[in-house]
């Protein structure tokens, strides 16, 4: 399989799609609609009992599938960082703290006083953070409960300092200028209003802190432009399975930003350097410790393995972008 950089990339040239396939056969109907639709503009919120509703279904989900990520993968809940878009040998769980390192040097992050984890999983990055940097403390916030214990567990039992509470992303319970590195990797595509979520990351930033939003988008579109038919039916399936609201691109990220009068706003595309990692993941979850797992989290971490051949698909279409954008607070 060759990608539109035109590297090959062996790790997805597997069998694992077609096994996957053949387990959707019996998969049951899906529970929820998806809220996904095709926006220009970055979406706001629906309805207040959507928005609940959706993350509810978020906690639900990350309860019921992070033992299992844990297990199989370690404590980061993120996509790995390979240089050459390629796995050779290289380590997967390496591979994603090597995701944190290196997002921390393409912001330029020379030292941290308080951090807050938006999303923060069950702590790696809150935990790499404050190790690498004498002095620093941080705070985790994530809609799952049990992610939430499993965080304060393992910081306890490293002696790191950092904490960790149930909150919403969009009403982080924090005064104004908190923080002087808000950090979100991989949770903005569950926001359902975009606007509001960087809204609260400008206003819990420090004037002169950094502001880092590591997420999944859909490519940008021109002017008047809309995404195919089959961007929109790829999209649904996924949506319906992680929870994700409507999709924007990493260009409504940086109107949002501007919006909120945030300086020295830069974005990229790493998109080829997460290449692999799909093929990684669904590999490990067709080994027989990951056919039980999957089984014994339950259908929400079972809906979650179904798609991931889409994701894959996806990335290869050129539709799913892994984009980053960081921006400062003015003094």
């Amino acid at each position: 399989v060759k990608w539109s950089d035109g590297v090959a990339h062996d790790a997805l040239r597997t069998p694992s799609t077609a096994h996957f396939e053949a387990m959707k056969q019996t998969a049951r109907p899906r529970r929820f609609p998806s809220m996904h639709r095709t926006w220009r503009n970055p979406p706001r919120c629906g309805s207040a009992k959507a928005t609940t509703r959706l993350q509810e279904g978020i906690a639900r989900f990350y309860d019921a599938s992070s033992a299992l990520w844990e297990d199989m993968w370690g404590e980061h809940m993120h996509h790995g960082y390979y240089p050459d878009g390629k796995v050779d040998q290289i380590d997967h769980k390496q591979a994603q703290v090597d995701m944190v390192e290196r997002v921390l040097r393409w912001a330029d992050v020379k030292s941290v006083q308080k951090m807050v984890d938006v999303g923060c999983g069950i702590g790696g990055s809150s935990r790499h953070v404050v190790r690498k940097y004498p002095g620093s403390t941080a705070t985790g916030i994530s809609l799952s409960p049990k992610q939430v214990e499993r965080a304060k567990q393992i910081t306890e039992e490293a002696q790191l300092e950092a904490s960790f509470q149930v909150a919403d992303a969009l009403q982080q319970p924090f005064e104004d200028g908190s923080f002087d590195l808000v950090w979100s990797l991989e949770s903005g595509e569950h926001m359902p209003d975009k606007k509001q979520f960087v809204q609260e990351l400008a206003r819990v930033c420090a004037p002169g802190g950094t502001i880092i939003v590591v997420t999944w988008c859909h490519r940008v579109l021109q002017e008047g432009e809309a995404l195919t038919v089959e961007e929109e039916s790829l999209l649904k399936r996924i949506c319906d399975a992680y929870y994700l609201p409507a999709w924007c691109s990493i260009q409504d990220y940086k109107d949002l930003m501007q919006e909120q009068g945030l300086e020295s706003i830069k974005v990229d595309d790493w998109s080829e350097f997460v290449a692999p990692f799909w093929g990684a993941v669904i590999q490990t979850a067709l080994q027989p410790r990951g056919i039980i797992g999957l089984f014994n989290s339950g259908w929400e971490t079972l809906r979650g393995a179904l798609v991931m051949p889409l994701m894959a698909q996806g990335f290869r279409m050129g539709l799913i972008k892994f984009n980053l954008i960081m921006a400062r607070k003015p003094l």
